[in-house]
């Protein structure tokens, strides 16, 4: 009589012990695990207790939902994010945390498209209505004037998508930039002509004469000339094309931790000079205080016949 093997059931898991144990391993892994980690943490559960346990778990807004180049990945929904996206589908979840992920430099909607595999008049649809809710904003890139990227509505777009403080609505403002460029030259001329006026010794007059940027931005601060509000990093871009005039020349020191302007134990100093020679034709032209010589040549994104400054220099 032939041997009759009869395969032993394991019993059933508690379905709240699975939810459990995969939010478990979801703060094991904050950035994220795979069905295939479940799969090796539990490898007694059945895939379709698994995945009844995770639909449970994203329905209840306890994971999200992402895609990755691996597959689909389940994260611990932020406590915080998991009340505003109440009453969404899994769709908008997953739309809503691809552009969560891009952060302060936001996301273009082909890009989401990609991640989310999703139609894109479906995502034009969603992008629409988390918007309505007030939980994403579009903001229009300087890089490409008819291309808006999204973001969460409270993030503070990055400098490259704004431009910083030198645009408005995505239009150079080259009049308020000459404006800083005259009130920060000032400020060191006046700074050289007190210490021309002290009558000291030439070593201690040149020394004086220095000021630092934060010396420079706190002036242009208390001057109120500016709408937006200007960092130090701001005004050293100014500083440095008073550099490339031949107007300013700077100086780094070595300064104390904590010691205001200083950055990693130094601190850039800037005085204004005036020429004692006139400059060179060489010097005079835009080559030579170009800070891309190296990268400009014939056929290539920077070079002679499309430069601008050339150009001027030409005319005058």
């Amino acid at each position: 009589m032939a041997e009759v093997k009869v395969k032993v059931q394991p019993p059933d898991a508690d379905p709240v012990e699975i939810e459990n144990r995969i939010i478990e391993l979801c703060h094991q892994f904050p950035h994220g695990i795979t069905d295939q980690v479940i799969q090796n943490e539990m490898p007694h559960i059945e895939a379709q207790q698994r995945a009844v346990a995770i639909n449970r778990l994203l329905s209840m807004g306890q994971l999200d939902l992402l895609r990755s180049n691996t597959g689909l990945l389940y994260r611990i929904k932020d406590s915080q994010n998991a009340g505003k996206m109440k009453g969404s589908d899994n769709q908008e979840k997953l739309v809503y945390q691809i552009i969560e992920d891009a952060g302060n430099k936001g996301i273009w909607s082909r890009d989401i498209r990609y991640k989310s595999n999703l139609p894109l008049t479906e995502i034009n649809k969603i992008l629409k209505n988390l918007e309505s809710k007030k939980l994403i904003k579009a903001v229009k890139s300087v890089a490409a004037s008819k291309k808006k990227v999204y973001m969460l509505y409270n993030v503070q777009p990055d400098r490259s998508v704004t431009g910083g403080a030198w645009y408005s609505d995505q239009d150079f403002e080259s009049e308020f930039v000459e404006v800083l460029n005259q009130q920060c030259f000032k400020f060191l001329q006046t700074k050289a002509e007190t210490a021309r006026e002290s009558k000291q010794n030439p070593m201690i007059q040149r020394n004086s004469s220095f000021a630092s940027s934060h010396e420079v931005w706190k002036y242009i601060c208390e001057l109120g000339i500016s709408k937006v509000e200007l960092s130090m990093e701001d005004i050293e871009t100014i500083l440095n094309t008073l550099i490339y005039d031949g107007k300013v020349e700077m100086t780094i020191i070595a300064a104390k931790e904590g010691t205001a302007g200083s950055v990693d134990g130094h601190m850039k100093l800037y005085r204004a000079v005036n020429p004692i020679i006139p400059p060179t034709g060489l010097v005079r032209a835009p080559c030579g205080l170009c800070p891309v010589f190296d990268d400009c040549h014939e056929g290539g994104e920077i070079s002679p016949s499309n430069c601008i400054y050339m150009t001027e220099w030409l005319e005058f």
